[in-house]
């Protein structure tokens, strides 16, 4: 039964083959070439409720099928473009139906390649940090991302508290989970324009104006009416001193909190800004390192971010968060990998002298396994362990399973 297993696999693997040349295609004696790819795959969790991430509200189980498509296209030398469609329940793992959109959308100009850089415009990852790179199913070594890119603060980006001491009861807050937001939503498919560049052979810079923060969630990331009016500026510089090691510098700043009619308080009760004030007075500010480590059988990432919060009536609410991730390949198909992570929020004042935490210390530990059964399929089985300095939903087990067909 085995052989004729890994017989069938085989085969389909060739029918694979035969779909890529069927996939790829040119035009004008080669001028233009285009080429369909993507990932198909098939999730299942058992968590612990209440979730502490983007799950689902309710039950323990959760199946997550997502079909991905990505279009590439080279126009000439110096113009490329790519879009990039999904066909799954959200952005992140849910139990909703199923629903389709493009998740990224570019085009990019790059004048020769004597000339050192390159503009990018259209909705793309963020240039902060180093997740978007292993992003996908297939490179991530892990089925979920690492702390800071998915756990939920007590911050809101659709209501402002009335003061202080109601802002550090949010952190208790479990019904509406999905309405607060991380330090950074995934890789932030906001949308703007990139410039990218080289110093030499060892330094890279990037630069980006996105019409969203990095903490935005997933409906904010299309270009609204306003556009650009009131824009997030980010950056990131990489210096690599040798093949094995990469260090790198991020830092963003821009508005958090969303446009909301009811804070103009004519026919609402919830809180409202300040007067005298408007959303975009409130910034979120961060700044991140990270150091890539690779070596034989070994790649190491790590990532720190420090991250400022302005809140309405509150003042600046600060949280560190940071993963060391490693991956070591056993065999050509065999691979593991092991991530701890961490985050922590500071103190603030909530009057009559007094100060509390606005956020619950968390960590948590992910451990998974990937077996690359061909060049196109893998599965890949992990188990995660969180402890958060929360009554009720102290500790959760997550114990997560994917299949992934590469095309």
């Amino acid at each position: 039964m085995a052989l004729l297993g890994v017989a069938g696999v085989a085969r389909a693997d060739d029918w694979m083959d035969n779909l890529d040349e069927a996939l790829r295609v040119s035009f004008f004696k080669g001028a233009v070439t285009a080429e369909l790819s993507g990932l198909m795959d098939f999730e299942g969790y058992y968590i612990q409720q209440p979730a502490l991430a983007f799950y689902k509200e309710g039950g323990n189980y959760l199946l997550n099928p997502r079909l991905t498509m990505n279009l590439d296209a080279q126009i000439t030398p110096a113009i490329y473009a790519f879009v990039e469609a999904r066909v799954d329940r959200g952005f992140d793992p849910s139990d909703r139906n199923l629903e389709t959109r493009l998740d990224q959308y570019a085009i990019s100009y790059k004048p020769s390649s004597e000339i050192p850089f390159q503009i990018e415009a259209g909705k793309f990852a963020s240039v902060v940090g180093t997740y978007s790179e292993r992003y996908d199913s297939w490179t991530n070594p892990f089925i979920n991302a690492p702390l800071p890119y998915e756990n939920l603060t007590g911050v809101y980006d659709r209501s402002v508290p009335i003061s202080a001491a109601q802002f550090v009861t949010w952190r208790y807050e479990t019904d509406d989970a999905y309405e607060r937001i991380p330090i950074m939503w995934g890789p932030s498919y906001a949308s703007g324009i990139a410039l990218f560049g080289q110093l030499g052979d060892q330094v890279d810079l990037a630069a980006e104006v996105k019409n969203a923060s990095i903490s935005s969630r997933p409906g904010s990331w299309n270009l609204n009416s306003e556009g650009l009016d009131h824009p997030t500026w980010s950056g990131h510089a990489d210096w690599r001193p040798s093949p094995t090691w990469r260090f790198g510098l991020s830092g963003s700043i821009g508005p958090y909190i969303l446009p909301n009619p009811d804070f103009d308080g004519v026919s609402s009760s919830m809180p409202v800004i300040p007067t005298g004030r408007t959303i975009y007075d409130y910034d979120q500010s961060t700044v991140a390192q990270d150091v890539t480590f690779e070596w034989h059988h070994w790649q190491l990432w790590a990532e720190c971010f420090e991250s400022r919060f302005d809140v309405p009536r509150v003042g600046n609410a600060d949280t560190l968060a940071y993963y060391i991730e490693a991956k070591y390949k056993f065999a050509p198909q065999l691979f593991g990998a092991l991530r701890w992570n961490e985050q922590l929020f500071s103190s603030i004042p909530i009057g009559d002298g007094q100060s509390d935490v606005w956020g619950n210390d968390i960590w948590r530990i992910d451990a998974a396994i990937t077996y690359r059964w061909t060049e196109r399929v893998q599965t890949k089985l992990q188990y995660s362990f969180t402890d958060q300095n929360l009554p009720g939903a102290k500790q959760e087990h997550l114990v997560g399973g994917q299949l992934t067909v590469k095309y």
